[in-house]
């Protein structure tokens, strides 16, 4: 198995306050991907803000995988709960599950097309 976590993202109901703040505080800087999300640059390990409707109420560890219908199935066959099916977004495709003690975590690959 390849798969490692390298991303995390923060739910925010206010994505502009949440970058200031990340920001100001640590002097990591943003890249906007739209009206509802900004990538994390410079904080160790890539991550992003999610302003979208949809979005997940904690934040959530995202792992990388290179085949992600066999990370799902190994997920299903674990415990997984599979909460968002299998979607694309800019640069990759990916699912939400929650393991059996309760945290929301993601499954991401790149995209190959």
């Amino acid at each position: 198995m390849a798969e490692h976590i390298d991303y995390i993202e923060f739910p925010s109901k206010d994505r502009a306050a949440t970058g200031d703040f990340f920001v100001k505080a640590f002097g990591w800087s943003l890249t906007s991907y739209g009206p509802d999300y900004d990538a994390i640059n410079g904080a160790g390990l890539d991550g992003g803000i999610d302003q979208a409707p949809e979005r997940v109420e904690a934040s959530m560890a995202i792992v990388r995988s290179d085949d992600l219908d066999d990370a799902e199935k190994r997920v299903r066959a674990a415990g997984g709960l599979i909460t968002r099916p299998q979607f694309d977004f800019p640069g990759g495709r990916r699912f939400h599950f929650r393991e059996p003690g309760g945290n929301e975590m993601a499954v991401w690959m790149v995209k190959t097309d």
